[in-house]
């Protein structure tokens, strides 16, 4: 494996592994809810970090729907890869149904039982178990909305880290990501929903992969002016992905 091809995490991400109400502020929202500081990797035998910490694509997403409440308001909203929910928690204050999903939901649920009494609550606030290209669980939650969703978002979404015995694996779950995505943006014929994705770069070879991905899957992807941005020492950078054409073919114009 070359050194471009390596993610890597931050030291600072492994110190100790207890809840915690946290507050977090994005312009004027102010957020609690509970989260990893950090992680301990030894005292830790088989752990998923990625659905337990607040990463920089989630800040770095936050801060640009906070400055830009007008995306959300009224809409309905499922959220890929919700860790603790961070984002979700924002798009409730505007929005008309927020849909968090992710492969492990405790912490979830955990912040949606904190935040649903909420008065400054305007959405319904529900999570969902979605493991990505999982056809029976995708099925279940399109079922239940059958006209789809106005947004999909989604912030650090495309690798997967466990840690075993204290050695990092990473996985790349982008094609099943990308498949995911496709099937919800095609539920909407008209093509009005956009997926919203707060990318960290972190390897050349993932950069890559993602543009290829979303192609292949026929999908359009325009990098929304003046999101580039350096967070938490991680170039970050929102990307809104749409339909093409009906049919992906994997090689468009080009």
């Amino acid at each position: 494996m070359e050194e471009d091809d390596v993610v890597c995490l931050d030291a600072s991400f492994f110190v100790n592994d207890n809840y915690q109400l946290t507050k977090f502020s994005f312009g004027s929202q102010v957020l609690e809810l509970y989260c990893l500081q950090s992680a301990s990797i030894c005292m830790a035998a088989d752990y998923d970090l990625t659905g337990q910490l607040v990463w920089p694509g989630a800040v770095l997403l936050n801060n640009f729907l906070s400055e830009n409440e007008e995306l959300l308001r009224g809409c309905s909203v499922i959220e890929l890869g919700s860790g603790v929910g961070i984002t979700g928690m924002l798009c409730h204050r505007f929005c008309r149904e927020v849909v968090l999903t992710d492969h492990n939901d405790e912490i979830l649920e955990k912040n949606i039982e904190l935040h649903e009494s909420s008065q400054e609550s305007q959405a319904g606030l529900k999570s969902e178990k979605l493991e990505w290209g999982n056809s029976e669980q995708l099925e279940k939650i399109l079922q239940d909305h059958p006209e789809g969703f106005d947004l999909i978002l989604g912030a650090d979404i495309y690798i997967l880290i466990i840690v075993i015995s204290c050695i990092i694996f990473q996985q790349c779950s982008i094609p099943s990501l990308f498949d995911t995505v496709e099937k919800i943006l095609r539920v909407r014929q008209q093509g009005n929903c956009k997926f919203i994705l707060a990318y960290v770069s972190r390897a050349k070879v993932m950069d890559a992969l993602v543009i290829s991905e979303a192609i292949r899957h026929g999908l359009l992807v325009s990098e929304v002016t003046g999101t580039r941005t350096i967070v938490k020492n991680l170039e970050g950078v929102i990307f809104e992905i749409t339909c093409g054409r009906t049919q992906a073919t994997g090689n468009s114009d080009s």
